[in-house]
């Protein structure tokens, strides 16, 4: 079978009531593309009739295949499995909720076809947002930014372009705690931006509330940055010199002024304080630990429960093939 020119990887989750309107809008975009595509639906164990929608539209439509989760696994999950089934020469990461513009993806498949390898959405705006998740989104961008080793474009998400030999990288990597911005960032190539404005959600509600945004800034930030582990270290020198001159206030202040401290006030905020900071130590070294466990049990990223229109997960290519 021949290897479509583009593959469109749409993760969906509770999304019935936007499934008939993103057909009707990929319908009327891939008539503007050229060449072979097709559309990879990836359901994260929806619990609404998402799963009942898309068959029935993959039943008439044969480029649209459907993989479905045997359960929720989450939307970088579900990206990966897309990333491990898409055949296309270019693959292309959208969200379903029509937050994602198709017609945005001409002018990544222009930029790809002028010799990009990864093409990334980057907002102008973003309409129908919260300030505070405005403001939380913007920081952390920034804070990620300042504590990595590698070069993440500000104010971007999941959505791009990818070339096939940047897909073939990505399936190599084996982390089980994902962020594939990161890592498509991290993995490099010749990669640019195209700016688009970011509508609102079509219908529903957002997948991401503020506890799913807080854990996945954790997986991002222990991913790719070990920077938290040297701030404890640096915080128990402090600690310790600190401590040591606290010392020296004591000995000085009982020998030579003949003064004592009076009361337990102090000590209990000195042992708080200290032992809140062992607490965050802890804290930081457990975030780690917990993720070298997740990743040493060799778990499987995610469980197929059903295909449509897809037999089977393609040979794995040759990173060196591909890139020749």
């Amino acid at each position: 079978m021949p290897r479509p020119t583009l593959s469109l990887i749409l993760p969906i989750f509770n999304e019935e009531r936007v499934i008939p309107e993103l057909h009707a809008r990929l319908q009327e975009f891939l008539s503007k593309l050229g060449g072979q595509v097709e559309v990879l639906f990836v359901d994260d164990g929806s619990h609404d009739d998402s799963m009942a929608l898309l068959r029935g539209i993959a039943a008439s439509e044969p480029r649209y295949r459907i993989l479905s989760f045997s359960r929720n696994f989450g939307h970088q999950a579900a990206i990966t499995a897309g990333l491990d089934y898409a055949r296309g020469e270019a693959v292309v990461v959208m969200d379903a909720d029509l937050q994602d513009p198709p017609d945005v993806v001409l002018e990544m498949v222009a930029k790809w076809r002028a010799g990009y390898d990864v093409v990334y959405g980057k907002r102008r705006s973003r309409e129908g947002e919260t300030f505070l998740k405005l403001l939380t989104a913007k920081g952390f961008y920034r804070i990620f930014a300042l504590m990595i080793p590698i070069d993440v474009p500000l104010d971007t998400g999941d959505f791009r372009l990818m070339s096939r030999r940047v897909v073939v990288a990505l399936r190599t990597l084996a982390e089980t705690h994902r962020f594939v911005r990161g890592m498509v960032a991290w993995i490099g190539f010749k990669q640019t931006a195209v700016l688009y404005d970011r509508p609102g959600r079509f219908a529903g509600e957002t997948k991401f509330p503020l506890r799913k945004m807080i854990g996945f800034a954790i997986d991002g930030i222990t991913s790719f940055s070990v920077l938290p582990l040297r701030f404890a270290t640096y915080l128990g020198m402090t600690i310790s010199v600190l401590s040591v001159l606290t010392g020296f206030w004591a000995l000085y202040a009982k020998y030579v002024q003949h003064v004592t401290v009076q009361g337990w006030t102090t000590v209990i905020l000195l042992v708080s304080l200290l032992a809140s900071v062992q607490l965050l130590m802890i804290g930081i070294l457990g975030e780690y630990i917990g993720r070298i466990y997740e990743q040493v049990k060799g778990r499987p990223l995610y469980i197929v429960g059903e295909r449509h229109n897809l037999a089977r997960r393609p040979d794995d290519d040759s990173l060196d093939e591909d890139a020749s």
